[in-house]
C-alpha cells in the first residue's frame, strides 16, 4: 500500500512567491495553499486553528508584511505577521516534528561596505520591516524545529505588485524617470525562487541524499546571480521593452529619493553556502528577467 502524500501547509498562497510554490510544491506532495482570508497571520488563534486542521509535516511560509515604507506606520502589524506569527508555525513544526521553510531578506543587514553578506555576519537593520523579519528567523532559531531560512533580495515577478510591473507601466507614462543608483542588490524572479526550494526539498527526500549526511537546517542566501542597482535593472527593463521613444532614465542617490523606510545601501547576499550544501545556483539576474518577460509576453 502506499504511503499517504505528504500534507504541505503553504501560506501567502496569492503572493509573488506563494503562488509560484503552489505549482512547484505539487509534485512533492499534498499542496494546502491558504491565502490571508484563510489564515490571518496576524491572528493567532486563526494560525493554531489551520494548523490544527491540516497538521503539516511540511509548513512553508513565503507570507510577510512586505510594505516596507507603510511599516513605519505600522510597526505592531509588521511584528504580528513578520515576527510572531514565523514563531508560532516554528513552536507547532517543534511539536510536530514538521520541517518549517520561510523565507526572509537582505534588509536584515545594514547595508555598509561592497562585500556580499553571509549567512553569520552581523545583523544591523535599519528600517522596521527588516527588523521584524529578523525578528522572525530569531523566533523560528530558538523554537528548536527544523527549518530552513531562505533569505532572498529585490524579488519581482509577472503577477502582483514589484518594481518590473511598476517600471513596465512607468515608461509607457513617462517621459523622464529618476531612479535610485546607490542602493546595490540582485533582482530575484519568484518562479526561480520557488524552483530551488523545491529542488531543495526533493533532495532532501530523496534516499539518495544518504543518512550520513550533516543535517541542512539553517540559514540560507537565495537570490539570482550577480548585482546591479535600481537604476541598473531599470535600465534592463527599459532596454527589453523596445519602446519607439523611450523615456530618460535619470540615476539618482538615494538621498534624492526620501521615503520613510530606510533602505540599506548594500544588498548584496552572498549564496556559496547554497552551493555548497544543496549544489543550486541561480541564474544571473538578466537571464532570470529575460526568461520572466518572455513568458510574460
Amino acid at each position: 500500500m502506499n504511503a499517504p502524500p505528504t500534507r504541505i501547509l503553504l501560506t501567502g498562497a496569492n503572493g509573488q512567491v506563494g503562488w509560484e510554490l503552489h505549482r512547484t510544491l505539487a509534485t512533492l506532495g499534498q499542496v494546502v495553499a491558504m491565502d490571508s482570508r484563510a489564515m490571518d497571520l496576524a491572528d493567532p488563534d486563526a494560525i493554531r486553528r489551520a494548523l490544527a486542521e491540516v497538521r503539516p509535516r511540511l509548513i512553508v511560509n513565503p507570507a510577510a508584511y512586505t510594505a516596507v515604507d507603510q511599516a513605519e506606520r505600522e510597526p505592531d502589524l509588521a511584528r504580528k505577521v513578520n515576527a510572531e506569527a514565523p514563531g508560532i508555525l516554528a513552536e507547532a513544526a517543534a511539536k510536530s516534528g514538521a520541517l518549517l521553510v520561510h523565507y526572509s531578506t537582505d534588509y536584515v543587514f545594514g547595508g555598509g561596505g561592497i562585500s556580499p553578506w553571509k549567512e553569520n555576519d552581523p545583523t544591523a537593520p535599519v528600517n522596521v520591516y527588516g527588523a521584524t523579519k529578523l525578528a522572525g528567523e530569531q523566533a523560528i532559531i530558538a523554537s528548536g524545529c527544523h527549518h530552513l531560512i531562505f533569505r532572498t533580495s529585490w524579488v519581482y515577478g509577472a503577477r502582483g505588485t514589484n518594481f518590473l510591473l511598476t517600471m513596465r507601466r512607468l515608461v509607457r507614462e513617462r517621459p523622464e524617470l529618476k531612479i535610485v543608483d546607490d542602493q546595490v542588490g540582485a533582482p530575484t524572479w519568484c518562479r526561480g525562487l520557488a524552483e530551488a526550494t523545491a529542488q531543495v526539498l526533493a533532495q532532501l527526500a530523496s534516499p539518495l541524499r544518504g543518512a550520513d549526511r550533516p543535517e541542512p537546517w539553517g540559514v540560507y542566501h537565495m537570490t539570482n546571480a550577480g548585482e546591479t542597482s535600481w537604476y541598473g535593472f531599470a535600465q534592463a527593463i527599459l532596454d527589453w521593452e523596445g519602446l519607439a521613444a523611450p523615456p530618460r532614465l535619470l540615476p539618482i542617490p538615494s538621498t534624492d529619493y526620501p521615503t520613510p523606510a530606510h533602505r540599506p545601501l548594500n544588498s548584496r547576499l552572498d549564496n556559496g553556502k547554497l552551493a555548497r550544501v544543496f549544489g543550486l545556483r541561480l541564474p544571473p539576474w538578466r537571464d532570470a528577467l529575460k526568461l520572466c518577460l518572455d513568458k510574460a509576453e
